[in-house]
Parts: C-alpha cells; sequence; structure tokens
C-alpha cells in the first residue's frame, strides 16, 4: 500500500513536469516585438534587394530554430536527470520503510520518540523491539494496534490525561457503610457445633467463611474457627490464624454467633463420618436457601451435636435471605475478617512504595491496615496528590483461566496442545464434554466475550482510556500464562508496571514464601486501596471482592474499571482496519457504561454489591 499510492502521487507530478520541461520558452514582450519587427523589415525589403534580403531572412530564421532546439533539448535532459534522482531517492527511502515495518514489533519504530525514564534516555523503539524476541504469538497479536497506542503513549506523555479518568462516574456520597449496626439478641448457639473446612483460594474461602457464619445464626449453632483445606493446586499450609486475627473475628462477631476455637473435648473423640456427621458439597444443592439447612442440616446437629462442612463451596444463596442475616454476612466480610499483623505491615510498605512514600491517607487505608495506617515517621517529604497515585491491575490470565475457557490465543498448535494437556489432568469433565458434544469455536466465544482478556488486549484498553505511560501500575495476581514475554506489550507501553515481588526485598517477602494465599492477601490490600482498579475479567472472586470493599468503604471516590468483554471483543475484531482515534472512543464509551455502579440486583452476592439496604444505608430521600 506504501509503495502504491507513493508512485501514483509520483507519476502525476512527472507528468506534470515533463509537459512543462517540453514547451518552447516564451519570450519577453520586448524580444516579441523587436523579432516581429526583424522579420518586417526583411520580409519588406526583399522586393528591392532581392536574393541578399532573402538570404538574410533564411539565415535569421534557422539561427532562431537552432537556438529553440538547444534550449529544448538542455530542458529535456536536465528534467530527465531530475526525474531520475527522485526516483532514486524514492527507492531508497521506500525500501528503508519497508524494513522497518516489517516485524510488527518495529512498527511503532517508525515515529522516534525519546522518553525521560528513570533517569536515562529511552526509545520507544528500542523498547518495542522486544515485542519480537520473545515466544512467536507475541510478534502477530495486535501488532498493528501496538505500534498505533505506542505512538499514542509517545505523543501524550507530556498531555493531561483525561478529566474522568481517575474519578468515580457514580455519585454515592449518600451511601453510608451500616452492616456494623445490629438490632437482635446474641445467639446462644446451643443446637450444636458447626465445622466449616474451605476450599479454594483466599477469596473463595473468604466466601465460604462468612456463608458459614450466616448459617450458623440460622441454625442457632456454634461455630468453629473455620479451617482451611490445603490444595494441589494452591499448595499452601496457611490456616485462619495465618492469615486473619482469631481474636478479633470471635470478639466482634460475639453479639451474633458464638465462635469458638476448638470442638469441646466430648466431641473431638467422634468419628464425624461414621455418625454421618459429614457434609460435602455433593450433600448441599449450589446456592442452597435457608429452608434446605433447617430441613437438612439442623436434625443432624439434633442428632449428633455436630456437622462437619467440607468444601462448602457458594452452597448459600443469596437470595431469599432474612434481611438481619444478609448484613450479618456484610458485617463478618467488612468487619470482622482483619489480616493479621505481619501481613497489614507487608501491605502497608507497598501502599507506600506505590505511593512514592507520600504519607497521605487514602479512604480505604485505616479499614485494610487498622493502626498501621498512620505513618510512622513525621516530616517526610510531600508529594502532590496526583505524582503518589497509581493504578493496580488484575489480569485474570492463569492457565487454569485460559485452559478452561476452551479459547486460543495466538499460540498455534503448541499452545494448543499444552492447554489440552493440561485440561486432562485437571479438567477432565470437559474433555469428556468435547467428544459428546459440539462446543463453540474460539470465534464464537470471544464473541460472547467468553475469553479472557490477552495482555496485548489489556494494554490496548489501557492506553485507549488514556493512562500516560508513566502511570504507575501494581500488577496483582502470579503466574500469567507464558510467562514474563506474555507480558512484554504491557511493560514496553507502560515501564513503571510493577509486582510485590519488584517492590519487596527478598528479606521482606521471604516469610510468605511457599504461601499463595498469604501472597493474595497482600495483592487484595495494593489493589483495594489504589486510586484506580481495573479488573480484566468481572466474575473474579478476587476482582468481585476487592470491587466490593472499594464500593462500600470508598464514598463513590474510588473507581473501578469493569470492563465488558463481549462489547470490546466486537472492537478488537476490527484491529486490522480501525484507526487509533475510533478505536479510543469505542472503548472509552464501552468502559465508561460499565464504571457506574447500581443497587445489588437480586440474586447477586452482597460481598461484589454491597450497595444495598442490608449492607449500606442512604441518606437520599
Amino acid at each position: 500500500m506504501f509503495r502504491s499510492s507513493n508512485n501514483d502521487d509520483f507519476s502525476g507530478s512527472s507528468d506534470l513536469n515533463e509537459e512543462d520541461m517540453i514547451k518552447d520558452p516564451q519570450p519577453d514582450a520586448s524580444t516579441s516585438g523587436n523579432l516581429r519587427k526583424s522579420v518586417s523589415q526583411s520580409t519588406s525589403s526583399l522586393t528591392s534587394n532581392g536574393s541578399v534580403e532573402s538570404i538574410s531572412a533564411t539565415r535569421f530564421s534557422h539561427g532562431s530554430r537552432r537556438k529553440s532546439k538547444r534550449w529544448r533539448g538542455w530542458c529535456q535532459r536536465r528534467g530527465i536527470a531530475g526525474l531520475a534522482l527522485l526516483v532514486l531517492v524514492f527507492f531508497i527511502f521506500n525500501s528503508w520503510m519497508l524494513y522497518r515495518i516489517r516485524d510488527p514489533g518495529r512498527a511503532a519504530g517508525i515515529k522516534v520518540k525519546y522518553l525521560k525514564m528513570n533517569s536515562s534516555t529511552v526509545s520507544i523503539k528500542e523498547e518495542l523491539v522486544k515485542l519480537g524476541k520473545g515466544k512467536k504469538p507475541q510478534k502477530t497479536i495486535y501488532a498493528r494496534l501496538l505500534a498505533k497506542a505506542s505512538h499514542a503513549l509517545a505523543e501524550g506523555q507530556n498531555k493531561p490525561e483525561p478529566k474522568d479518568l481517575w474519578v468515580d462516574h457514580d455519585n454515592a456520597s449518600f451511601w453510608k457503610p451500616c452492616a456494623d449496626q445490629r438490632d437482635w439478641e446474641p445467639s446462644e448457639g446451643n443446637n450444636g457445633y458447626i465445622m466449616v473446612t474451605a476450599n479454594g483460594g483466599i477469596n473463595q474461602q473468604r466466601v465460604a467463611i462468612c456463608n458459614a457464619v450466616a448459617v450458623a445464626r440460622l441454625l442457632n449453632a456454634t461455630l468453629v474457627l473455620p479451617g482451611l483445606m490445603y490444595s494441589s493446586v494452591w499448595r499452601d499450609a496457611s490456616q485462619f490464624g495465618n492469615i486473619y486475627q482469631e481474636d478479633h473475628f470471635i470478639n466482634y462477631l460475639k453479639p451474633d454467633v458464638r465462635i469458638v476455637k476448638e470442638l469441646p473435648k466430648q466431641l473431638k473423640s467422634l468419628d464425624l463420618d461414621a455418625i454421618g456427621s459429614v457434609v460435602s458439597d455433593a450433600d448441599i444443592v449450589k446456592e442452597a436457601k435457608p429452608g434446605f439447612y433447617k430441613k437438612y442440616i439442623l436434625p443432624i446437629l439434633h442428632l449428633n451435636r455436630v456437622v462437619h462442612f467440607v468444601g462448602f463451596g457458594n452452597r448459600l444463596a443469596s437470595d431469599p435471605i432474612p434481611f438481619k442475616v444478609q448484613r450479618l454476612r456484610c458485617r463478618c466480610n467488612f468487619h470482622a475478617l482483619r489480616f493479621v499483623p505481619k501481613i497489614q505491615e507487608t501491605g502497608a510498605l507497598l501502599i507506600q512504595r506505590m505511593r512514592q512514600n507520600m504519607s497521605r491517607l487514602g479512604p480505604l487505608d485505616k479499614h485494610l491496615l487498622g493502626p498501621l495506617a498512620e505513618p510512622k515517621k513525621k516530616g517526610q517529604r510531600s508529594h502532590s496528590t496526583k505524582a503518589s497515585r497509581y493504578l493496580a491491575l488484575h489480569l485474570r490470565f492463569e492457565i487454569d483461566m485460559v485452559a478452561h475457557s476452551l479459547c486460543e490465543f495466538g499460540g498455534g498448535k503448541e499452545e494448543q496442545k499444552e492447554l489440552e494437556a493440561y485440561r486432562e489432568k485437571h479438567f477432565p469433565a470437559l474433555i469428556e464434554l468435547k467428544k459428546t458434544q459440539k462446543l463453540p469455536s474460539t470465534a464464537a466465544l470471544r464473541e460472547e466475550g467468553l475469553c479472557p482478556l490477552m495482555p496485548e488486549e489489556t494494554v490496548l484498553m489501557l492506553a485507549a482510556l488514556g493512562f500516560n505511560r508513566k502511570t504507575r501500575i501494581y500488577l496483582a495476581g502470579a503466574h500469567i500464562y507464558g510467562g514474563k514475554s506474555r507480558l512484554t506489550a504491557l511493560t514496553t507501553l507502560f515501564p513503571n508496571l510493577v509486582t510485590k515481588e519488584n517492590l519487596l526485598s527478598s528479606a521482606e517477602i521471604e516469610p510468605f514464601a511457599n504461601f499463595s494465599s498469604q501472597l493474595a492477601a497482600l495483592d487484595f490490600i495494593t489493589c483495594t486501596a489504589a486510586d484506580n482498579f481495573a479488573m480484566t475479567d468481572s466474575g473474579s472472586q478476587f476482582s468481585s471482592l476487592v470491587s466490593g470493599y472499594r464500593i462500600y468503604y470508598g464514598g463513590g471516590e474510588m473507581p473501578t474499571i469493569r470492563p465488558n468483554k463481549r462489547r470490546l471483543a466486537d472492537i478488537f475484531v476490527k484491529n486490522n482496519t480501525i484507526e487509533w482515534s475510533v478505536f479510543e472512543k469505542r472503548v472509552r464509551k464501552a468502559v465508561r457504561q460499565t464504571k457506574r455502579v447500581f443497587s445489588r440486583p437480586t440474586g447477586r452476592s452482597v460481598y461484589r454489591y454491597p450497595r444495598c439496604p442490608e449492607c449500606m444505608c442512604s441518606d437520599q430521600p
């Protein structure tokens, strides 16, 4: 395209130049008058002087023709030489440009911009060459748009960001947290003891703990401090007391539910499995209603004095739940679960470093960190709020998510083979389903917004929203599928992207090694306290809990980016033709529509949508 369009333009101009070059030069008025006079005199004297005048006129005519011919030849030779020179210059320039853009990773280097980063001069072109040095998929996925994004970031590095980028689109100042309010008598818990061993990661376990508190109240039972199941996936042996403050949990909920640290001695010796007191997830319908527990679980409590729930993942419905019990769930999640000092101290360190050691407090700091929210040192150097703010990003692109989605992500046969092997080991039911049913294609899944956002799509979204290249970004999570090479686009276009591993020294992070739930707690604190939070998968339990916490305590001042993957898919599918200005407008419109927070819809989780009368109180008349 580049070669063709320029040749067309050049041909048009050369035709015009050649036409001009072959025209006889036009003499000025005085020369033309003298010439006509000479010819007239020569002609009139022909009758008197005969052949002498005739020869004189003939000589003049021949001389004029020779001069005109020589002039025309000189112009033609000079025009041809100029034309040849222009063709040569065009050929060299075109060849150079084609060389520069033959690698998509270098496309953004056509116009070189230099940025001052970390006291060194960095070329965007040189950085984007890294895109071609990872695995093969990174050289082809959205290469054209990534090039345009890098150019836009370079052009806009000194321009102000969009005014609404760091503010919430929701005027919710009249909603106040009030789940701490009670108007009932404490439960005696005399119907027996409920034990819970929660499965999954820290986020699933958190939901299970608060659901267990609600069930204990429903059944007037005593809750034994919840246990956490060891998972071969998470490989974390942490128990409740390694993550949450036990005494605060017990004492804060004392007016609601009786909680003890262990079973009485007379019940410890019982074989719970043999007496039928072990209840697994297979025994409870998903999203079970209160009536289920009163009908099937309460009789076991009366008979054996103890019930042990194993797993307990999503085993209590969001609705219908009695108003006060629903408020108890909110009270547990937003007030009773407080991280242990070890996690709070390191979380405070992460927040402080993300804010560039500024001493200002965020709206959620005291709820996340307790007394540690107050700065230890007085007289710390001052920074502007703008300079110290940061964006937290939860990139849900781990191999389990990628494999379960059944989507493709540009890795070809090697990727397909790797993901299929993972499914056979961890999702055998999915393999059987593929054998018996015709499943939707990758294109159909992506069109419906069922594929995880790739890192390349995420960086394009952030660039289109208007985040500056200098934006400080905290990346939550670990073990991104594809490793560091898959993050090349993110780290290249946003070089101030960091993780907890980057921010903490080896000595500071060592106490959390091999404890994935405790590491996830650090991510929870840093993301929840961020000035802006972006998720890539709205169905993620982590993102749901973080966004819910920001709604509950944020007062409408803690923006959260919740991309609609279906709408984004409709934009990304045009990546080979769409212009960057159009891409920006469409992405901003799609995200703006999902940024506003509404009251909790019926049947949705109060942990994610706490804006409801059960959890929050409204001052609006």
